[in-house]
């Protein structure tokens, strides 16, 4: 099979937006190469050493490159004018896109699932989730909690820094007395993770059909489906009870809105984690968070991005 490589210039602002819309609109996954990532984690002991060398060498380049490959079978024309059409809008929310072009090019089917080897391997996140792709062996450590994840299903492999931040919060904060709830799910991967962490319930939820799906067979995969609950839609329109520790991996404008109504699915004493913010917008989330009855526990940083831990007052 034949398969059209979509390549878009961006920013390192506008990422987690761009990545969204290419999830929603039924895309073969994304891969991401932004040079300040790279030479962030370079400077820090993050075991970033399994990069090929010639991602290194594109580090000079300016802008973020985001990939993702579509299937000859679809409509690809029709399908990059959408793509086109809601990036155009997105600096009608304030985010800087940068260049914002969108490239075409083809490849075949060897060429694409090799695209995806180069840049995935395993990745011990916090203290103790290991992220590890199937086809990539991996010794395990005294300690280790593996999750098995391939890329180009859904966004959401735990290499990104709003991933690694979440699951390293959560370490912090789920034991076998919490109950989880994820706000859009993507993979499934905070959802798993959280289940590897003992939490006694995991109720995921997300908008889009493809990634409950996803999420549903990286469950299945990882041994967690039976506390595991992904649902399609809302979280807070499908479920009905509490959590002790709810996180959200998604944009800041998200947040400041989810901000308003977190707190009616969160226990007196529970914790709300939250991620995908940029770092010129911490402030404008922490602001929201204050305003809807939320004191900051911790603000985290890594790279050009932040979570953000906070609970109830």
């Amino acid at each position: 099979m034949n398969w059209t490589e979509v390549s878009i210039k961006t920013t390192t602002e506008a990422v987690e937006a761009i990545s969204n819309i290419l999830m929603e609109e039924r895309c073969g996954g994304v891969m991401i190469e932004d040079p300040k990532d790279f030479l962030f984690q370079k400077k820090n002991e993050l075991d970033w050493d399994y990069v090929e060398e010639e991602v290194f060498n594109k580090s000079g380049q300016d802008g973020v490159l985001i990939k993702t490959y579509i299937p000859e079978e679809r409509n690809v024309l029709e399908l990059i004018e959408t793509v086109k059409a809601r990036i155009a809008l997105l600096p009608s929310f304030g985010l800087d896109i940068g260049e914002g072009s969108v490239s075409l090019s083809n490849v075949n089917e060897s060429d694409w699932a090799n695209e995806w080897k180069k840049y995935y391997k395993p990745t011990k996140i916090g203290k103790k989730i290991v992220v590890k792709p199937s086809w990539e062996d991996y010794e395990k450590q005294e300690g280790d909690l593996v999750i098995e994840l391939d890329p180009g299903m859904a966004f959401g492999t735990g290499t990104h820094e709003t991933t690694s931040m979440c699951i390293r919060e959560l370490e912090n904060y789920v034991d076998e007395t919490k109950t989880v709830f994820d706000i859009g799910c993507g993979s499934g991967i905070l959802a798993i993770a959280a289940a590897q962490l003992g939490a006694k319930e995991v109720v995921a939820g997300d908008l889009d059909e493809v990634a409950v799906k996803v999420s549903k067979e990286n469950c299945e995969i990882n041994h967690v489906s039976d506390k595991v609950v992904v649902k399609h839609g809302s979280l807070f329109e499908v479920v009905d009870s509490k959590a002790d520790v709810i996180v959200a991996n998604i944009i800041a404008d998200i947040i400041k809105i989810l901000a308003k109504d977190v707190s009616k699915f969160l226990k007196d004493d529970g914790v709300f984690i939250s991620s995908g913010i940029i770092l010129a917008k911490i402030d404008e989330v922490c602001q929201a968070l204050e305003e809807n009855g939320f004191e900051i526990v911790k603000v985290e940083r890594l790279g050009e991005w932040s979570a953000i831990v906070s609970k109830l007052k």
